[in-house]
């Protein structure tokens, strides 16, 4: 399976989004700035993730981007589809390879993984990992 970067992205504001609390814009500055990503690509991506229904924008002071759905039903692998169609697959395989057959596996059992995995799943799973390493101060 093969991710562009449009798709990385895409991925990664959404994560961004999920993880903020729920009905509070966020300004596309701040998800670039976190997510490393340039924010003119940013703009055109969430301009394209907006159209597919995942975010939604508000105007305004107050304004920004936030999740059109709640994180729970917001699967990873649907945005990766969305974005990338199916460009995601790997087409450079030979179909008469002996590997290909395993191939095929590999890629349904990682579609599988993406499919069922939602943003609030991402999001808590980050949540518990950064809550292990935060450092104790008590001396």
């Amino acid at each position: 399976m093969n991710i562009s970067v449009k798709a990385e992205y895409a991925l990664s504001a959404i994560f961004d989004l999920a993880m903020r609390p729920p009905g509070e814009p966020v300004r596309i500055a701040d998800i670039a700035k976190r997510q490393h990503i340039p924010q003119k690509f940013l703009e055109l991506i969430l301009a394209s993730l907006k159209q597919g229904g995942f975010v939604e924008s508000r105007r305004g002071a107050e304004g920004g981007y936030l999740l059109a759905r709640p994180a729970h039903t917001i699967m990873v692998g649907e945005v990766m589809h969305y974005v990338d169609g199916a460009k995601g697959r790997d087409n450079r395989r030979k179909p008469e390879s002996p590997f290909a057959q395993l191939w095929r596996r590999v890629d349904d059992a990682v579609s599988s993984i993406v499919d069922e995995t939602s943003f609030a799943d991402l999001s808590r799973a980050w949540e518990e990992r950064q809550a292990r390493y935060i450092p104790n101060w008590d001396i």
